[in-house]
């Protein structure tokens, strides 16, 4: 008998029809996990594309925050958030939180999507608070994304509800030191018996107006007391400090700093000088201007030296020689008519009291032959005469916080131009004004920068070049001295002074405006001084004694 092997049976089995068999386990495993990585990665793609159109969106919204760009932020907010609010009240929203903050700048850092939000972080420098640090919470969604807002995205750190406000303290005030270092006025404010003397160290209180707005702006609480007057008005800005207090979201403290107060101030005001015209004015309704040439430091202020704007009459034809001299209009050899007046561009103006007055540029410029100098202001034209007054300081800032800037009209007739030519007419000057077109030619040309520090200079600027500076000196010296001068009343034993009287006409049956501006020593000026003395008649028997007087003290 024949036995199969028992290990042959399999064999026999696969004898019968062949079926046909599908995929291995193995195979399917690996095919449906291979499908379930490509669904995966399709999702995550396309995870990562929509997170990134909404990272785009929220970087432009950072970015146009940091600009300032309001618009551009409020383009990225979705329709329902722009039904809610609109431009102006989202543009209302941030200025206010930059207000109540005092923001000075919005640096915004790179999103990261945090659940159903982005998280923005923020970071505002401020003038009270310091760095404020914070992130802003951003819903982002829809197709294409946008933002939907609310008003504690205005300012980092706000959570929902929250209202950002602040408790704000101001410092006590620096003490203001006169040029020597004594003490002119305390950290209250209050003046010593120098600073009273020197009758320009002004007082403090309460800002109202629009300046009370802007130190509400910078941190100031609403009734901080600054400087109303003065050198504590002019120069607050350094005597009033850093503000500080408590910003706050709700009831939660975002930001805290103490006030800062400020250095003491030391203004470049010498109570010798600034006495002595206190003292020279005697009460009489005028200005007193005295700067130091080279480096324009105002030593003393007296009257109404900041803002008190009037003709200034002949002192201007310092300016007028100028420009006729720079042109060769005129020369230091030209020879003019004696005449009582002349026509200047149509009008005829006469000489003071209709005196005959001419001869030599210096006899000329000696007498302040308004004969002369009206006809050459009009022959210069009113741009030329309009430029050099420029030059001198003319339609600028003065530099000084407070003080009115010198005015010339820029566009005029002959008439007008003659007028001008002679400081009548529209131009306009303080003795402050003045007293920096004495320190011009003083300092050989270079217009003076004035500040009111001591020790700080702020440089200066070309008007005129040395030589044509030189000649009017010599023009000035002659005021002072020469032979029929107007300004002897000013002469200094010993010293050599540098002058142009001034004496400008007001109409009706007003007093004339009485003027003098002066430098001392001429060859080596330390002082340039400017007086003003309302109604008070001539400049050379008003004006220039009191120049005289403050000269001295300075010297």
């Amino acid at each position: 008998m024949t036995v199969t092997p028992r290990y042959l049976e399999p064999s026999a089995r696969r004898r019968g029809p062949r079926r046909r068999r599908g995929l291995p386990l193995r195979a399917m495993g690996l095919g449906l996990l291979f499908g379930v990585a490509v669904a995966g990665a399709a999702a995550f793609v396309l995870g990562r594309v929509g997170n990134g159109d909404e990272r785009k969106v929220v970087e432009r919204f950072g970015a146009a925050w940091q600009r300032g760009d309001y618009r551009t932020m409020y383009d990225q907010l979705d329709a329902d958030s722009r039904r809610r609010t609109s431009l102006a009240a989202f543009t209302r929203a941030y200025r206010t939180a930059t207000l109540t903050g005092t923001t000075t700048r919005i640096a915004a850092g790179k999103p990261d999507k945090d659940g159903s939000t982005w998280r923005l972080p923020v970071k505002a420098s401020t003038r009270a608070f310091g760095l404020v640090t914070g992130d802003v919470r951003i819903p982002v969604g829809g197709d294409p994304p946008r933002l939907r807002w609310s008003a504690q995205l205005t300012f980092p750190g706000l959570r929902d509800g929250e209202r950002l406000h602040r408790v704000t303290r101001a410092p006590r005030r620096a003490p203001l030191l006169a040029r020597n270092g004594r003490t002119l006025a305390d950290r209250d404010g209050v003046q010593t018996s120098l600073g009273a003397q020197t009758g320009i160290t002004g007082e403090v209180g309460e800002a109202g107006g629009a300046r009370r707005v802007a130190l509400v702006s910078q941190g100031f609480p609403a009734n901080a007391r600054v400087g109303v007057s003065g050198l504590q008005k002019a120069l607050d800005p350094r005597l009033r400090g850093t503000p500080g207090g408590t910003l706050l979201a709700g009831k939660r403290v975002l930001a805290r700093r103490r006030p800062r107060p400020a250095r003491a101030v030391r203004a470049s005001i010498d109570t010798r000088v600034s006495q002595a015209a206190q003292n020279a004015l005697a009460g009489r309704f005028g200005s007193v201007a005295a700067i130091e040439p080279r480096t324009g430091e105002v030593l003393g202020l007296a009257g109404i030296a900041l803002d008190g704007a009037q003709p200034p009459g002949s002192t201007f034809k310092v300016m007028t020689v100028t420009a006729g001299l720079e042109t060769g209009i005129t020369k230091m050899t030209t020879r003019y008519p004696v005449l009582t007046g002349a026509n200047a561009g149509g009008r005829f103006i006469e000489n003071a009291h209709a005196e005959s007055c001419g001869g030599d540029l210096t006899e000329s410029f000696s007498k302040s032959c308004n004969s002369v100098f009206a006809p050459m202001g009009a022959k210069l034209g009113a741009r030329r005469l309009v430029n050099v007054a420029e030059r001198f300081g003319f339609n600028r800032p003065t530099g000084v916080p407070g003080a009115t800037a010198a005015s010339i009209p820029k566009q005029m007739t002959s008439v007008e131009t003659g007028a001008s030519a002679i400081g009548q007419g529209k131009v306009l000057a303080t003795s402050l004004n003045m007293a920096v077109v004495a320190a011009t030619i003083a300092n050989h040309g270079r217009r003076p920068l004035l500040t009111l520090q001591a020790g700080r200079p702020r440089g200066s600027v070309r008007a005129t070049s040395p030589r044509i500076a030189a000649l009017v000196t010599r023009l000035m010296e002659s005021v002072v001295s020469g032979p029929g001068a107007t300004g002897t009343a000013a002469q200094i034993g010993g010293v050599k002074v540098a002058g142009k009287t001034g004496t400008s006409e007001l109409g009706g049956n007003e007093e004339n405006d009485a003027w003098f501006l002066a430098f001392a020593p001429a060859e080596r000026p330390k002082l340039a001084v400017a007086v003003l003395v309302v109604h008070g008649g001539f400049g050379g028997d008003a004006a220039a004694p009191i120049a005289k007087q403050v000269l001295q003290a300075g010297l």
